[in-house]
This record gives structure tokens, sequence and C-alpha cells, in this order.
């Protein structure tokens, strides 16, 4: 095929026209560190964005403060997907290109139980607090964006040290300890649990109480890859990826 019917096919696709040239040009490997937040949605575009490009994508998935002592710590990578503020803070250290900051999704937080488990009514603030209190466990993730949120939100309903001792601590996805009988109800962000098979949404956090966490994307200040890391944001925030991203329980960027 000629090169302009390759252009033209790839901009009929909907690919950059970078990345239309990223096809044709040797195969790179683009490191990406990922916040587990939006786990289902890269895990969807990345295929996608290596066959129409050609290059391979090595990604590690963790929680956001976590890969933020990686990073700190000196790990290499091109393009890092975190919190909205750590990767403000990233910034700030010279860890991430100001330049290139882009807010690829947000998520709303839920409450999740095992398939086939009750529902508690967590309809309003009131019956969340009760379905908390009532509750034999729970878990969140104690480091992660939206366990962070929820850990204050205890504070605020003045219910904090009453759920200390039935709380379980997770370090990934925690709707996986409530499919494991670990816990019987997990605080995190919706697009995590429904990602789960054999766990089940109850509900979002009732809306006077609701938090949204931003997911931000920025290159890596030493990335060996920097004009494809910075491709394949693009391709993440372009809108043909609107679909995908709300099909994972997402909004596209931090619009409310």
């Amino acid at each position: 095929m000629a090169l302009g019917s390759m252009m033209s096919t790839a901009v009929g696709l909907g690919v950059f026209p970078a990345l239309a040239w990223g096809a044709i040009a040797d195969a790179a490997e683009i490191k990406v560190l990922s916040t587990i937040g939006v786990k289902s949605m890269v895990e969807e575009l990345a295929p996608q964005f290596e066959q129409k490009t050609g290059h391979k994508l090595a990604i590690t998935f963790g929680i956001a403060s976590v890969l933020k002592r990686q990073i700190e710590a000196g790990e290499t990578f091109d393009l890092a997907i975190v919190t909205a503020g750590v990767a403000d803070d990233l910034i700030k250290q010279g860890k991430l290109v100001a330049a290139t900051r882009a807010d690829v999704a947000r998520g709303g937080i839920g409450i999740g139980v095992r398939a086939g488990a009750p529902k508690p009514d967590i309809g309003s603030v009131d019956a969340l607090k009760r379905a908390l209190l009532e509750a034999k466990s729970i878990t969140y993730a104690k480091e992660g964006g939206s366990g962070i949120y929820f850990a204050g939100l205890l504070e605020r309903l003045g219910i904090a040290e009453a759920m200390k001792p039935k709380t379980k601590y997770g370090t990934g996805n925690v709707a996986e300890l409530v499919v494991a009988g670990e816990a019987e109800m997990a605080v995190l962000l919706i697009t995590e649990l429904i990602a789960v098979p054999g766990a089940v949404l109850v509900g979002p956090l009732p809306a006077e109480v609701q938090n949204y966490i931003v997911l931000t994307g920025g290159v890596g200040a030493q990335a060996k890859e920097p004009g494809l890391a910075k491709d394949l944001l693009q391709f993440l925030t372009a809108p043909a990826a609107v679909p995908v991203i709300k099909s994972k329980g997402l909004e596209p960027g931090s619009r409310p």
C-alpha cells in the first residue's frame, strides 16, 4: 500500500497523524505506570493503540500513592497515570512534564458486596451511616484516593472509632476481598468494583457526600520515549475513547 493510502486509512480510523507515523517507524516499548482506577479502561484501549501504532506497552498497575513513591525512588517510566493531586506533586518535583498534564477520567465512589449477598440501604447519608455501623466488616484501600477520602468521611460522620475494629485495609482492588469473603462491604471507585467478577455494586455514595477522584496523566521528565508517551496520552483522552471510558463506570476528564 502506498504511503498516502496508509495515512488516509489511519486518519479514517481516528488515529492521530503522529500515531500513523509511529506505525511505520521501528516498534518501541512504552513504559506506563498507572493507577488501578483506570485499569479496566487502559486494558481495553491498550491493544487498540498497539495495533494501530505497532508499538508495545509495558504497563504496571498500582495504587497512586505507591506509584508515587516508586517514581520518587527513581523508577523509570514514559507515562504515569495517577490521581490529580499526586500528578501535581510529581510535576512540582520535576518528575512529570507540566506541559503534558492531562486529566484522563474521573470516577465516583461506591459500595460493593459479594454477589448474592443482601444489599444494604445507602440511599441517604443517614442510611449509609446505619449500614456501615451494622456491617460486620468493611474494606477500603487506606492509601488509595477513594480510601483517603472515605477515612475522612467516617470522621465527619462521627463513626471512625466504631469502624476501626471491623475494617480490613486493602492494598489493591478491595472488591476482591468481598468476593473472597474477607469483608462484607467494600468502598472503592465504582469502575474498580464493576471490573471484579463476583462483586456487585450496591450503589454510589449519596450525592451529599460523594467525591470524584480525578485520574491524571503526564509524561515522565526522564522518559525514554517522550513523544510516544504523549501520543498514548492523547489516544486515551481522544473523543474516540469516550465510549470505552463511560462503559467502565468513569467519566471523561475532570468535568462534573
